[in-house]
């Protein structure tokens, strides 16, 4: 497939304030927050009800990659994050990490091919990419299949959660079953990512059901 344009080689920097915020900047952006760390676990609680072995895209501050490790189903949790400054930060912050945890350098865009076929009960979704390339709808029609490739059937896709009541329009023509969870959430007074700073949060998890 066309590999989309991203950056090759962004600021990177772990921001933390006095009163406590925690936030991953990438290129001056809010690429993730401390404060979703409720919403994180319950995301990839959902997920790890689908099986033992699963994929994870995009790292961020390692929420939700730490907890779908830990879990004591989880048999093997692969995670691919496109920087190595943010697996950096990452392992400096956990310099011990759960056995099934194996984080690698690499582009999503470019590996999606070389996944195995069915290989995942569950796919966590949360890749940092420019705000252009989410509306770019015909990227995704050609991406997603590829990805959902790598699920076996009856598997799950988990992307970042919402805080807007719509089903994500680069995934709902690719799956015919969705979950959706809803859950309150309290961002940072700061955040600017949300469509608020607080009200309710979306949990959706796509199943692939062929």
């Amino acid at each position: 497939m066309n590999r989309p344009d991203l950056p090759e080689d962004p600021e990177i920097q772990l921001v933390e304030t006095e009163n406590g915020e925690v936030t991953l900047s990438i290129e001056g952006g809010q690429a993730m927050q401390a404060w979703e760390r409720e919403l994180m676990n319950e995301s990839a609680d959902i997920l790890c009800g689908f099986g033992s072995r699963f994929l994870e895209v995009g790292l961020g501050l390692g929420i939700s990659a730490l907890r779908i490790a830990s879990r004591p189903g989880t048999r093997h949790h692969l995670v691919l994050e496109k920087y190595q400054k943010v697996i950096d930060l990452f392992q400096q912050r956990h310099p011990v990490l759960p056995s099934s945890l194996e984080i690698l350098e690499a582009d999503i865009f470019e590996s999606v091919d070389k996944l195995e076929p069915g290989s995942y009960d569950g796919i966590f979704f949360d890749p940092a990419l420019p705000e252009q390339l989410w509306d770019d709808l015909t990227l995704w029609d050609e991406f997603m299949p590829r990805l959902i490739r790598a699920l076996r059937p009856q598997g799950a896709f988990v992307p970042f959660f919402s805080t807007v009541p719509e089903l994500r329009k680069q995934y709902i023509g690719h799956f015919n079953r969705v979950i959706v969870e809803k859950r309150p959430f309290r961002a940072y007074d700061t955040t600017e990512y949300t469509s608020g700073t607080s009200g309710q949060a979306y949990i959706q998890c796509y199943i692939r059901t062929a």
